[in-house]
Formats: structure tokens, C-alpha cells, sequence
């Protein structure tokens, strides 16, 4: 049931801790990612239109058209998307730009609870000591899922002592971890050890991160200054090249998200470097029958995976009435009851308190892992031009992984890329 309610004032007093009214229909547009979280969000938004009364619209493309497409509305005289799903690696672009509104007012008028956020959660989106501009939505740390039924198949044990003299366990570090990957692909079956998203820019680039970040290399140094051209930078980048070439996939080098995930689901590979709530969506007997129950999440080997996240912004460029509105939307998704709802479904939580649920958990006993792979997370670059460097590094990973570029050129070129960048 849609209610109609009075218009209340405008300005201050819609951020009144009251639900604010409108004496029309309001309709909220995202622009959003087409993942399985904005799907799990959308079968909910019947929920917040009947206690609001207003209506929400999802538009929802692939990750690569979403930064311009944004950009253009929010430089424009007045955006059409009146709510905003925000990567973290646009962070430092968008209140730099000046595109946000500072949530914090919002927060304060409406009594709403920051406390049970994980606090790196809101730092990763751009929290300072004076403003909010993006309160999170979802985490996408990544992990290591990988098939149990492999690792402790004695067929598969015997041959790996066999052919290494070692005993097959999971690995504990990321050379440990590219070498079983490479045994399984050389057993010449159509099992591949690792299903890979080596596209270049925004895949191959968060994928690296996890090799970098395993061993024990780094982006920038505590000062900020570019760090990446070190002995743990070339360990991390001559493994992943030797992992795309002997132990992924045929086609990894072009290979996305969804190429892997289609891989995994099919039974075609023994793990994936990726992100953690991609477990819920695999372990499904009705969409992935072949490997439904047969996996297992871990903290990337070596102790430290990318960590990243998507939250919500309220542009500046929109009307009163409509950040009113968002913040009501905010607000409502945000909260601990839909936030339950939406990790029931296999959302990737923000919120201390989802993750440590007794429903939750119940459900999904490996959460208590995926608090631990946010908690061991470590990040991408974050500035005004993360975007942009995502393409410099990816072409860097392509021609190394590719056999084009010497892994010791490739990595220089690539903080010499982020040097630049980080000096505009």
C-alpha cells in the first residue's frame, strides 16, 4: 500500500528524526552494479515503498560503464540519479569534486547509529574527522574459496606427495598457494587450479591486489609514498603472471568476474582468488549443483587480501525533497533489520552486529571467516585519479602476464604510473 502523507518543510526539518512526508509520489533512481547484492537489495524494495511510500528504481549495468556514466550526471545542472552507489576507489574523486553531501547532518538529525559499522569500513569510503560523505553498503574483501572435496580426495593426495613430496594441505603462503594451483592444471584433466579474472584494468587489478598484499608488499608506504617497485612487489608479480600462465584457465588474460565465477559454478576449477561473498552465490545446489557444498573460504594465503567496499552518497546536484528522500532509503537499507534480511540472503556485511548474528550464522557458518578477511584486508590506492590507475597498473599485469613485458619492467612502469598520478 503506497500512503500519501502531507508535505512536510523543506530543508532542515527534512532531517527531522520523523519520516519525512511528500505530498507526491517520490521516485528514487540508482544507478547500480549489476552483482548479486544489488539483486538481493531489489527484491526487498517493496518492503521500503510500503512503509514510505516512496518508490526506488534500480538501473543496473556492468562495473566498467559506471564511473562515466555517474561522472556525467554529476557534473550536469541537476542528476538524474538522485541516490548514488559509490565505489571506494572513487572515494577520493567524488567529495574531492565536491559532487557529495556531507551525510553527517543527516546521521545527527535522524539519530541513526554509526557504531556498529566496522569503523575501516568508513574509512576505506572516505570518512575524515569532519565529514561523512558515503556511509557504506557492502564489503567486497576477497579471499581464497577453493573445493574441499579436492584438497581431501586421496587419489588427489597421493598424487600431489607423489609428484612434490609434501603432504596437500591448504596453503598457508602465496608461493604454496600458485604451486597447487599449477599441480592441478598439470594433472591434464578438466580441473584447472585456479579460475583467474586476468582482464586488464579494474579484474586484473583487484586480483593482483591480493598477490601484492600476500607478499608482504604494499602500494604506498606509511607516508604515503609509492612503495610498489620493491622485492615483494616482483615475488607478487612473477607469481600471478606464472599463475595465469600455468595454472588458470585458457582465456584468463581476458577473463572477468563473471568468466570465473561461471568456472567455479561448473566444477572447472579448484579455487578463486576473489571476493568473499561470492561463496553464498556458488554454494547453491539449484545454480551451481556441481560444486554446491563441496566449498570452503579462507583468508588469502600469506594472511592479507584486497579490501574493498560500495556505499551510498546523496548528490548535490538534486533536489531538497530527494536528498530527503535518499537519506530515508539510507537510512532504511542501512539498518540493522534489513541489513539482517539482505545477509540472509547472502549479503556481505558492514555491521559488526549482522555478522555476528545467531540467524545469520546459523545459516552461514563461514561469516565468522568473512569477518576475519575484512578485518585482515588491506586497500587499493585511494585518490582522486584510483580509477584511472586501475587501467595503468591492468595494462602493466596484461603484458607481464602475457609474456610481453619483463616482470621487472612491467612493475616499475606501474609505480612509475602511480608516481605520476598521485602528483597531479
Amino acid at each position: 500500500m503506497r500512503r500519501r502523507i502531507v508535505r512536510a518543510l523543506l530543508g532542515a526539518s527534512m532531517l527531522a528524526a520523523a519520516s519525512p512526508a511528500f505530498a507526491d509520489p517520490i521516485t528514487l533512481r540508482a544507478l547500480m552494479e549489476d552483482v548479486p547484492e544489488t539483486q538481493i537489495i531489489e527484491s526487498l524494495l517493496p518492503e521500503f515503498t510500503k512503509e514510505t511510500g516512496i518508490k526506488v528504481e534500480f538501473e543496473k549495468i556492468g562495473y566498467g560503464d559506471m564511473h562515466d556514466k555517474l561522472v556525467a550526471q554529476l557534473v550536469a545542472p541537476e542528476s538524474y540519479y538522485n541516490v548514488l552507489e559509490v565505489d571506494f576507489l572513487w572515494a577520493g574523486e567524488f567529495p574531492a569534486a565536491g559532487w557529495l553531501e556531507d551525510l553527517n547532518p543527516y546521521v545527527q538529525k535522524s539519530g541513526f547509529d554509526l557504531k556498529p559499522f566496522i569503523p575501516s569500513m568508513l574509512d576505506l569510503l572516505g570518512r575524515t574527522p569532519d565529514a561523512l560523505p558515503i556511509l557504506p553498503m557492502y564489503n567486497y574483501s576477497m579471499g581464497l574459496i577453493y573445493r574441499t572435496d579436492l584438497i581431501n580426495d586421496a587419489k588427489v593426495k597421493a598424487d600431489y606427495k607423489a609428484k612434490t613430496g609434501k603432504e596437500l594441505a591448504l596453503p598457508a603462503t602465496l608461493a604454496d598457494y600458485v604451486a597447487l594451483s599449477k599441480f592441478f592444471k598439470a594433472q591434464g584433466g578438466d580441473v584447472v587450479g585456479a579460475a583467474m579474472q586476468g582482464q586488464r584494468g579494474d579484474p586484473n587489478a583487484m586480483e593482483f591486489s591480493n598477490y601484492l598484499f600476500s607478499s608482504g608488499g604494499a602500494y604506498l608506504d606509511g607516508n604515503r609514498k609509492v612503495a610498489l617497485n620493491s622485492e615483494a612487489g616482483l615475488t607478487a608479480l612473477k607469481l600471478y603472471a606464472d599463475n595465469i600462465q600455468n595454472g588458470a584457465q585458457q582465456g584468463a588474460l581476458s577473463a572477468t568476474l563473471d568468466d570465473t565465477m561461471r568456472l567455479m559454478c561448473a566444477g572447472k576449477a579448484f579455487s578463486m582468488v576473489t571476493y568473499w561473498w561470492m561463496l553464498p552465490q556458488l554454494d547453491n545446489a539449484e545454480k551451481c549443483p556441481a560444486v554446491a557444498g563441496k566449498l570452503a573460504l579462507s583468508v588469502m594465503p600469506g594472511g592479507h587480501g584486497e579490501s574493498g567496499g560500495w556505499g551510498w552518497g546523496i548528490p548535490k546536484n538534486t533536489s531538497d525533497e530527494s536528498k530527503a528522500a535518499a537519506w530515508k532509503f539510507i537510512e532504511w537499507v542501512q539498518g540493522k533489520k534489513t541489513s539482517i534480511a539482505r545477509a540472509l540472503q547472502g549479503h556481505a556485511p558492514v555491521r559488526s552486529d549482522v555478522f555476528e548474528d545467531a540467524a545469520v550464522l546459523k545459516k552461514y557458518p563461514f561469516y565468522k571467516t568473512g569477518l576475519d578477511i575484512v578485518a585482515t584486508g588491506k586497500s587499493f590506492p585511494i585518490f582522486a585519479y584510483s580509477a584511472q590507475y586501475e587501467d595503468v597498473l591492468g595494462t602493466q599485469l596484461s603484458l607481464a602476464a602475457g609474456g610481453q613485458a619483463k616482470p621487472e619492467d612491467a612493475l616499475k612502469a606501474a609505480a612509475d604510473g602511480l608516481t605520476q598520478l598521485m602528483s597531479k
